[in-house]
């Protein structure tokens, strides 16, 4: 292997939040700090200062738009891919994914990068979907991601994929974690209804997967049985879910919990709210979550964390809190699991499996088995800055 420096460009619908922006954000900031080029093209967000901050390049391309006028962008990054003399395409994202195969597909077969995909999902099976098998590599975030594309797409190869677990960053979310004054007193002050009151949370963006619905139920079964419990949702909702969100906010007055939730809205401080929740709980059923991010977060603080046992979610909690694992759909059990930690919590161990160390090394891993070049290690998490 040669140590020439990469150009990767990472490709993806926007930079707003969520996992597989942040993922997005985590991999350009390892390139930069390993001496690589770091290019990512979206459709921009509240994310891009911080990306730009760190290091890596922003292209503008509402690339993520479901529309056939979204096919304009196949020139525009088929020269980029050319001009910048890219060594990686890495997709992330259905729509984007077919904007860049095919720009990737119709430069000389001698010009092109290499192509890599991350099934950040369990996509619905169809050929929109399969694009995100054409990766030379195909790397999938769970093990359960792994085992639903050789389900769902024979077609590919199972030597191409690469399980390579998301991940958080203990010094970033550091266990017994505490908020300083200033932040606890700004934060009474926004929600004194809040003080003295027992916290369950329910962390993610307002959409139908993160269980809302099933939320409210379970709140409205625990405050039956100790009305000092209280629901915090914490998540914003796209400007294509404001309908949802409206429909959520109407649910929580016909169901009377006005006094017993509290929608927060997106939140940067998610490390703080952890740390004042009793207990943070993850109720996606139809379809489960890929991996968990927000799970994996809480659990890596100490802060116990009640889910259903099955697909990311369920491999988390098996690896390292068990304890809050309740089988799938039984609202009943979660609701009596989340009142035992309440009443008793077990102490979660410490997370030293599914760690963004493991996650940025497993990536370059990839890229280097993907280049034959060799990409030296960056500086350990704890002692890089964290934005």
């Amino acid at each position: 292997m040669n140590d020439i420096p990469l150009t990767v460009l990472q490709v993806l619908p926007s930079l707003e939040s969520g996992g597989v922006e942040r993922g997005t954000l985590e991999v350009g900031a390892e390139l930069v700090a390993r001496g690589h080029r770091s290019l990512v093209v979206s459709g921009g967000g509240r994310l891009v200062k911080r990306l730009v901050a760190e290091g890596s390049e922003h292209i503008y391309c509402s690339i993520g738009v479901k529309s056939p006028l979204t096919a304009r962008w196949i020139v525009p990054l088929r020269q980029l891919m050319r001009r910048e003399n890219v060594d990686i395409v890495h997709v992330r994202s259905r729509v984007p994914a077919w904007v860049a195969w095919l720009a990737w597909k119709t430069l000389p077969a001698d010009e092109r990068p290499h192509f890599l995909t991350t099934a950040h999902g369990l996509y619905s099976v169809n050929r929109f979907s399969a694009v995100m098998t054409r990766g030379e590599r195909v790397i999938a975030i769970s093990q359960t991601v792994r085992d639903y594309l050789l389900k769902n797409y024979p077609q590919l190869d199972e030597d191409r994929i690469r399980v390579v677990y998301r991940g958080v960053d203990p010094g970033e979310f550091p266990r017994g974690y505490e908020p300083s004054p200033t932040w606890l007193a700004a934060w009474h002050s926004q929600y004194p209804h809040l003080a003295g009151r027992r916290i369950v949370t329910l962390p993610g963006r307002l959409t139908r997967l993160k269980g809302h619905p099933q939320f409210l139920r379970l709140i409205d079964a625990l405050r039956k049985r100790d009305s000092n419990i209280h629901g915090l949702i914490v998540g914003g909702a796209e400007p294509q879910r404001e309908r949802y969100a409206a429909g959520l906010k109407k649910l929580i007055r016909e169901m009377n919990l006005d006094s017993h939730v509290t929608l927060t809205g997106h939140r940067a401080d998610i490390r703080e709210i952890y740390s004042v929740s009793d207990v943070v709980v993850s109720l996606s059923a139809n379809p489960p979550e890929a991996f968990g991010r927000t799970v994996l977060e809480a659990l890596t603080l100490g802060i116990p964390v009640v889910g259903y046992a099955h697909a990311g979610v369920g491999e988390i909690l098996s690896a390292l809190y068990p304890q809050g694992a309740v089988p799938t759909g039984r609202l009943d059990l979660a609701a009596k699991r989340v009142q035992g930690l309440l009443n008793r919590p077990a102490v979660v161990p410490p997370n030293d499996l599914f760690t963004r160390r493991r996650m940025l090394d497993g990536t370059m891993a990839v890229y280097a088995e993907l280049t034959g070049r060799s990409l030296p290690t960056a500086a350990p998490d704890d002692q890089r800055k964290v934005a």
